[in-house]
């Protein structure tokens, strides 16, 4: 079992920035692709950003793209994602999801194929 824990999240002005940690407990997260979701009110979970299980390999909504970074160090067991320019949009719940991929060293983007999933972190971006 993989325990993940989300951090970082807050309110924000429009053009701000955050970062947001999840961190694994339970098991090392060397092996498992991880990834970001979101989830605003009234609307489905949505990809945001996911990593490979190594790290060398990103993937990013194009909503994202250009002002999201995703990152890992699994020798401290956690998942980063730096997000830059915020805009109002990206207000939601950012979830932190990982799933055991050592054998591939694909992004996985479908949240269906996720095993295991933070409570969520909330991020408000102001006009």
């Amino acid at each position: 079992q993989v325990q993940l824990v989300e951090s970082g999240g807050g309110l924000v002005q429009a053009g701000g920035s955050l970062r947001l940690s999840c961190t694994a407990s339970g098991r090392t997260l060397s092996g498992y692709a991880t990834g970001w979701f979101r989830q605003a009110p009234g609307k489905e979970r949505e990809f945001v950003a996911g990593i490979n299980w190594w790290g060398g390999s990103t993937d990013y909504a194009d909503s994202v793209k250009g002002r999201f970074t995703i990152s890992r160090d699994n020798a401290k067991n956690t998942v980063s994602l730096q997000m830059n320019s915020l805009k109002p949009e990206d207000t939601a719940v950012y979830y932190c999801a990982a799933t055991w991929n050592r054998l591939s060293g694909i992004v996985v983007v479908t949240a269906a194929s996720y095993d295991y999933w933070g409570q969520g972190t909330q991020v408000t971006v102001s006009s």
